[in-house]
């Protein structure tokens, strides 16, 4: 076989391919052996007609065409790696001569991925946010944590904005009652919106056992978009109540029996969260700068396949929310015309990034074992909230292991420009990410080595964490998932703030 190479630009190619009679032969047989099968000739079993008798009553033209097309993409996938290019997408084809017994030639036309050099990394530089921890960081987490412990108290006076309140809502029109717009023992805070508009209104002012009559629009139900008389009697009236920031409440809200303890601890969990964002923000920045760094051609089929994919995305996306193009434009304050063209920016800059990333995996060496792909299995499919084992299975089944494979790639390529980049943070500190990284990742498999241990010295008959719910921000909750009154010991529904 010989392939000539023909470069159409900088990002698309064609492949002039002579295949001889005696290479197509194999594919030759093959077709034959299929006709005959195939064939319903008096005085022949299906699949002993011989050639001779094939070319009489079906004709060779029928044969060779067959043969061609089984033979082509082999053909075809042998001169793209003779040529030494990397092919995008499908190839358009043209048989330009098939002269039976002699040979046959075609041409294929198709994009490839560019050519280009990597910079010198050690000229990339990039600025990340500090990392440091303040006292003010940590009493906000704190107060957060203190606003999760918070209980709700019965008050003796009218509500006021940000009480919460237990009332009941009737609603009538014309005259004569809604009956789905009926409702007891609603829980609602003042000031939160949630509601009827003008409810906030009503409520500031009225003590429990009051009533107040408004007007506003019914949101749903049969009489929706209706305007309505609505009378609100509040039931009680209560207000949060914050436990102290003292000894007692470390040991409430944590494993601490001092506050010191807890603040020191806080501060130590606030410290990896902010390192782990600055190493995320770190590698991004390094990514872009190189990026930034190199112009590539871009190939425009290929682009316009990305660019394809991520519209259906989206409108896939939206059709789950059940939100419109036009509301969904709205929100985001931008014309169909604008939306579009971030998108092809979006797409270009992804094909672009995909291109550097995949050449430094090349020039790198760079591969894939197990564990690897195990890990990039777990994380996506608990990102789509599937089980590891059936997002594994589509892989295999849509045929996409190997673009995971290339996503796994692109994540070590990232984390090698990261480590190679200059890194300073807002104060000018040089940022070592390599180093950094690995101490978070000794932190994390420390604290795993720690609780697995603790599991295993755990007594029979203590509480195992599995049997209680509890959120990373220290919240308790019942069996159903929902905070508890502390006056009543019963669910505070919505009155809770987080509670």
């Amino acid at each position: 076989m010989k392939t000539d190479v023909e470069e159409l630009s900088p990002t698309r190619v064609r492949l002039s391919v002579e295949v001889s009679f005696e290479e197509l032969k194999p594919s030759l047989d093959k077709a034959y052996k299929e006709v005959a099968q195939q064939a319903r000739i008096p005085g022949f079993r299906p699949g002993k007609v011989p050639p001779r008798v094939i070319d009489m009553r079906i004709g060779r033209g029928a044969v060779l065409t067959e043969a061609v097309n089984d033979a082509l993409p082999e053909f075809y996938s042998k001169a793209v790696q003779e040529a030494d290019v990397f092919a995008l997408g499908q190839p358009d084809v043209e048989i330009t001569q098939l002269d039976d017994g002699k040979e046959l030639t075609f041409t294929a036309e198709f994009e490839i991925r560019p050519k280009f050099e990597l910079p010198d990394f050690a000229a990339l530089s990039v600025t990340v946010d500090n990392a440091a921890v303040t006292d003010a960081d940590v009493d906000d987490y704190l107060n957060g944590l203190r606003e999760r412990f918070a209980s709700l108290k019965t008050a003796q006076r009218p509500a006021e904005d940000g009480d919460f309140t237990t009332i009941d809502l009737s609603a009538s029109v014309n005259g004569e009652l809604v009956e789905d717009a009926q409702a007891s023992s609603q829980s609602y805070q003042i000031g939160s919106g949630t509601m009827l508009d003008g409810l906030d209104e009503a409520l500031t002012g009225l003590s429990a056992g009051d009533s107040a009559t408004f007007k506003s629009e019914l949101a749903g139900g049969a009489a929706e978009g209706a305007e309505a008389d609505i009378t609100v009697t509040v039931t009680a009236v209560k207000v949060k109540e914050l436990p102290e920031l003292d000894d007692d409440f470390a040991q409430l809200a944590s494993e601490f029996d001092t506050l010191e303890e807890l603040r020191d601890d806080t501060r130590k969990q606030l410290e990896r969260v902010k390192k782990l964002q600055q190493a995320t923000q770190a590698r991004d920045k390094s990514v872009e700068a190189l990026v930034d760094a190199i112009d590539i051609p871009m190939p425009e089929k290929f682009v316009e396949h990305e660019l394809v994919h991520a519209r259906e995305n989206i409108d896939s996306q939206l059709a789950q929310l059940r939100v419109s193009r036009e509301d969904y434009l709205a929100s985001i304050e931008k014309t169909e015309e604008e939306f579009d063209a971030d998108l092809v920016e979006q797409s270009q800059r992804s094909v672009k990034t995909s291109f550097v990333l995949d050449q430094l995996a090349r020039t790198e060496n760079l591969s894939v074992n197990q564990a690897e792909l195990s890990y990039f299995v777990q994380e996506q499919a608990q990102r789509m909230g599937v089980s590891p084992d059936y997002f594994a299975q589509q892989l295999v089944q849509n045929n996409q292991i190997n673009v995971a494979v290339s996503e796994v790639l692109r994540g070590k390529a990232a984390t090698l420009v990261v480590e190679r980049v200059s890194v300073k943070d807002e104060d000018g500190n040089e940022i070592d990410v390599k180093a950094q990284i690995e101490a978070l990742n000794a932190d994390v498999d420390a604290m795993l080595a720690a609780e697995a241990a603790a599991a295993q010295q755990a007594p029979e008959g203590d509480i195992e964490v599995s049997d209680l719910s509890i959120d990373v921000a220290g919240t308790i909750e019942d069996e159903s998932g929902a905070a508890v009154d502390d006056e009543s010991g019963e669910p505070a529904a919505d009155e809770t703030t987080g509670a």
